[in-house]
């Protein structure tokens, strides 16, 4: 969950500040991934979760807000039931979005660029359940696509190779010899990777750095990650297969380095609401 605030300056300018950012690991996509549905147990704990984040709206006087579900609930053949149990006890409404609406609001999340008439950007989001990939030209999005290849897929043996086989297809049939691509990533797992590599903010991680970082990786076990790596938890698991996910784009892409804006699904949702309207009235 991200609350921002929306500030104008003298001259017209507009800026997001981000105020707070909570994060639990919660892992839907456990159930959904391998059971296609989501069990009470689960249902239970996102139903606290929602109210927990409801609570700490409330107290940042929070006035409109977005809620919205990716793979994990896409894949759950009980996702309607879910949705609603969790309407009825917490008053807030989620939305289930597909994979190409969430690709098209994570790639309106980037930083404006200047206009570059030789540069192609590819925008890659790796999440628990699916990655997204879009391309950037001119300051305007040109191309977004879902693909089913996440973490926690991964981590359940979800990820199926012709999925793969996707991916490096759609990347070489949208690329252009014409054009210098430069390669971004965003979401939490590139974020906690640019730290790990000691890459200094700003800065892009080279491919060298990252396929070192998952070859130290898959010699320990995850106790030792947490530990060597002060590492939460429910990330020592998954930052291997994002690593591989990166990796593979960077290779694909013919990429020696991936740029780290620093934003994600939540920064385009926050746009969403400004922009947009989109935003429902925080019930309290």
């Amino acid at each position: 969950m991200l609350i921002s605030y929306v500030i104008k300056n003298n001259e017209g300018k507009l800026h997001f500040q981000k105020n707070s950012y909570l994060r639990l690991p919660l892992r839907l996509g456990e159930d959904s991934f391998k059971d296609q549905s989501i069990s009470k147990n689960k249902i239970e704990t996102f139903i606290n979760a929602i109210n927990s984040m409801k609570y700490i709206m409330k107290v940042h006087g929070v006035d409109y807000y977005l809620a919205y579900a990716t793979s994990a609930l896409r894949e759950a053949e009980n996702s309607d039931v879910v949705i609603s149990k969790v309407k009825s006890e917490t008053a807030i409404e989620i939305e289930i979005i597909d994979g190409l609406k969430e690709a098209k609001i994570i790639s309106n999340a980037k930083p404006i660029e200047k206009n570059h008439p030789f540069r192609k950007n590819l925008y890659v989001d790796v999440g628990g359940g699916s990655t997204e990939l879009s391309f950037v030209q001119n300051g305007k999005k040109t191309l977004s696509r879902s693909f089913n290849i996440g973490t926690v897929r991964d981590l359940n043996k979800k990820n199926k190779t012709n999925v793969w086989d996707q991916i490096k297809i759609w990347i070489k049939d949208n690329m252009d010899n014409d054009f210098k691509l430069r390669l971004f990533g965003t979401g939490g797992n590139i974020n906690k990777i640019q730290n790990m590599t000691n890459t200094k903010v700003g800065k892009p991680i080279s491919y060298f750095s990252m396929i070192t970082l998952l070859n130290n990786l898959s010699k320990i076990d995850y106790e030792k990650r947490i530990l060597q790596y002060d590492l939460n938890p429910d990330r020592a698991d998954v930052i291997v297969p994002a690593l591989k996910i990166f990796l593979k784009t960077m290779e694909w892409s013919g990429s020696n380095k991936i740029f780290v804006p620093k934003v994600g699904l939540v920064d385009g949702m926050i746009k969403e609401i400004y922009f947009n309207s989109a935003g429902k009235k925080l019930k309290l």
